[in-house]
């Protein structure tokens, strides 16, 4: 049975579950293990974790522990239906969109020049160059008309950056993701583009990162994320002294880690302190990070990281823009795994217009006769349709191999 408590009452011969917290800022490799000296536990307070789940039959119970598993994944899954059903202030209708198998052709043509333009950039500021404000913008451009045509597209191609890429593709990403959640939240054209430029330079500062450290395959030590923590200061110097960028850039790439609550850095700014631009940079840097391979960690399933941010609403993220987040790349993400009622696994293939909870699935897998069978796309929005998604799913537990071939193809 797995119950939720807090830091404070873990204790030696536990069973630590999962970590109750952000999967980029905690420091174990591996989340499912008997805790066995008060190392480790100092390990998980020091990491800024408060709470944990614990399995009582695999070890150590407490007494009067918080609300089970179960209840809080109902709570989650609440709070996801809300984001589905409530409208955003100004109730945006999503502009006509072209077909996402015809935009990927576009897009995997933008991801390799945008690609080679951000590595020349950080190239250049290595170096010591300033950066062309106007080839950026030029970028900008190119991502924004794919993410108009159609948002899965180039947001689902660039998460399947590798963990070298990581970096450079990063900054793609989070352009897109941004262009998506400013036309989600109804901005102008200018903003918009704005938005667009500020998750494209949100991460300049690393290019001043020693190597070594920003692509270490494991747990950074103290000193070394200290060092990494500053990479918003040192962007936001480059970008000061280049003088070309406006306010929006220069504030997304100082506050993109700042919290809600506080907790985040480099000016622990809470609540209204921080822009509506730099808490839109938090939830777009977050959710490539956390879907994204890592060289220290293989990236979550799409799905499985929006329910994630939904537990780290309530300190890490402004409620109201992750919500309008989720409505610009749904519940279920394209590349999502997803099992329907028939018992048949699918990959989220395409957003409906109609609901984000009707997305296109293309099914290839059946629990029941534990085999693959010849792809097929279910529409769930059409008429008539009987199929509903009833679990998200782990591609690994049931051994798929090459996910991403059933909806990138």
């Amino acid at each position: 049975m797995l119950k939720k408590i807090g830091v404070e009452h873990l204790r030696v011969g536990m069973h630590l579950e999962e970590l109750c917290g952000s999967w980029m800022e905690h420091p174990f490799w591996r989340t499912k293990f008997i805790v066995k000296d008060q190392d480790v536990i100092r390990e998980v307070i020091d990491s800024g974790i408060k709470e944990v789940w614990i399995d009582v039959e695999k070890g150590l119970d407490v007494p009067a522990v918080a609300e089970s598993k179960e209840e809080v994944e109902a709570e989650v899954d609440q709070a996801l239906m809300n984001a589905a059903v409530t409208g955003t202030p100004q109730q945006i209708v999503p502009p006509k969109q072209v077909p996402l198998t015809e935009e990927v052709k576009r897009a995997v043509k933008i991801c390799a020049t945008a690609k080679s333009a951000v590595v020349s950039m950080f190239q250049e500021v290595r170096m010591g160059q300033a950066i062309s404000s106007e080839a950026a913008g030029e970028l900008v451009d190119e991502i924004s008309s794919s993410v108009m045509r159609n948002p899965g597209a180039l947001i689902s191609l660039a998460r399947l950056k590798t963990a070298d890429d990581y970096t450079y593709m990063h900054s793609v990403a989070v352009c897109a993701l941004m262009v998506a959640l400013a036309n989600r939240l109804g901005l102008d054209d200018k903003q918009t583009r704005d938005a667009g430029m500020a998750g494209l330079l949100h991460d300049l500062g690393k290019a001043l990162m020693p190597m070594e450290v920003l692509n270490k395959p494991g747990k950074l030590t103290e000193e070394e994320f200290r060092i990494i923590k500053g990479h918003p200061v040192e962007g936001h110097r480059l970008l000061v002294e280049g003088g070309s960028v406006g306010l929006v850039p220069l504030d997304v790439c100082l506050h993109h880690h700042e919290k809600i609550d506080g907790s985040g850095y480099p000016n622990q700014l809470k609540g209204e302190q921080i822009t509506l631009f730099a808490k839109m940079g938090a939830v777009c840097d977050v959710y490539d990070a956390i879907t994204s391979n890592r060289p220290y960690k293989a990236g979550w399933d799409p799905a499985e990281s929006i329910r994630k941010m939904t537990e780290w609403c309530n300190g890490h993220f402004d409620m109201r823009i992750f919500q309008a987040f989720v409505k610009s790349i749904g519940i279920y993400p394209v590349g999502s795994l997803v099992r329907l009622s028939s018992d048949r696994l699918g990959v989220v293939a395409e957003q409906s217009e109609k609901s984000l909870l009707t997305p296109r699935i293309k099914v290839f897998f059946s629990t029941r006769s534990m085999s693959y069978i010849p792809p097929e796309l279910i529409d769930l929005a059409r008429a008539g349709n009987t199929e509903k998604i009833v679990a998200r799913e782990d591609a690994e537990k049931w051994g798929v191999k090459n996910l991403d071939q059933y909806w990138a193809a």
